[in-house]
């Protein structure tokens, strides 16, 4: 074989097997649509859904160079940004943010207008987050079962602050109570400032929230922290036991944050959003800095989580019926 031959069959080769190469690569091509990018946060800004929906927008800028706008469309525990999601072009130009905190509110209420299994299609889960309970600092309490102590001895005052009834902040702090033999009633609050002013200054003994929301002021001394409803200590806060190691085995509730787009979105689409979002998260400090604020980063594949999805659904709903919470 001449020299030429050879040169030209091996050029020609390096054709086919570059050709090859992009086509078996779609997804590589398969970038976030163009355009501008919304993110619907169904909580207000500046709090713990907001900073950490903020930060990981900020990367996916950097990132992927995604012109993404942060759209706050709050109330009704963020079923207003669901309905919003449910109402958008399946394009994947439209995704939101939320907490299992929403889908827990439709669970709990005949009003609402969007099936999370049928309407909405997750990007993978981000990470978890706990549900906590907490002391005021006036009682000079610091556990869970010095709290239960101290309400021996002040029985009229068996009432928590929860952050919203309806809501994992209102079934955790019952079910303690009645793992505890002890009859707590919930107090429902506008979310959670007002609950922490009322705990830092002794006028509710109790209160029961989300970690990303009561861990910074746990820190600074404005209120205790006593139990965890997860299955393990909070990587951000590994001082909380949880519920399992202070003797009540039945009580594990883990929460998570996740990105919803329409359901009919196709599925390249999704795929681009779960690598970029997975990216974003896993990048090193904006994980640490989602590990300060409560959150543990654990991203994965759509097709994993929106399993689980539907099985903490069910699991969800027979506390709900267990506790004998009716929907309004």
């Amino acid at each position: 074989m001449s020299r030429h031959l050879r040169r030209r069959d091996f050029v020609a080769g390096s054709t086919a097997a570059a050709a090859m190469m992009a086509s078996a690569q779609p997804s590589m091509g398969q970038a976030l649509p163009s355009g501008t990018l919304r993110m619907l946060v169904g909580f207000p800004a500046g709090g713990g859904s907001d900073v950490m929906g903020r930060l990981i927008a900020d990367k996916l800028r950097q990132r992927a160079g995604a012109n993404v706008i942060i759209e706050n469309k709050t109330g009704a525990s963020g079923m207003i940004a669901a309905e919003q999601l449910k109402n958008a072009p399946p394009d994947g130009t439209t995704v939101m943010f939320t907490p299992s905190a929403t889908l827990v509110a439709r669970l709990t209420s005949e009003s609402v207008a969007f099936d999370p299994l049928k309407d909405f299609a997750t990007t993978g889960l981000v990470g978890t987050v706990q549900t906590v309970f907490a002391v005021s600092p006036t009682l000079g309490v610091s556990t869970f079962p010095e709290y239960l102590d101290w309400l021996k001895r002040n029985p009229g005052r068996a009432s928590f602050g929860t952050t919203a009834m309806g809501s994992f902040t209102h079934f955790v702090g019952v079910m303690l109570g009645n793992a505890a033999g002890v009859k707590l009633e919930p107090v429902p609050y506008r979310g959670a400032a007002p609950l922490v002013a009322d705990l830092s200054g002794g006028h509710i003994a109790a209160g029961c929230g989300g970690l990303t929301d009561f861990l910074e002021h746990h820190r600074a001394g404005k209120l205790r922290i006593v139990v965890a409803a997860g299955g393990q200590r909070p990587q951000a806060a590994p001082d909380i036991p949880t519920a399992r190691e202070v003797g009540y085995k039945d009580i594990l509730i883990e929460g998570w944050y996740t990105f919803f787009v329409p359901a009919k979105t196709p599925k390249p689409i999704i795929d681009a959003w779960n690598r970029e979002l997975s990216a974003a998260v896993n990048e090193p400090a904006v994980r640490d800095r989602l590990v300060t604020l409560g959150l543990d980063p654990q991203p994965g594949s759509p097709e994993t989580f929106a399993t689980r999805i539907e099985s903490d659904l069910g699991r969800w709903k027979q506390i709900i019926d267990a506790i004998g919470y009716k929907p309004s």
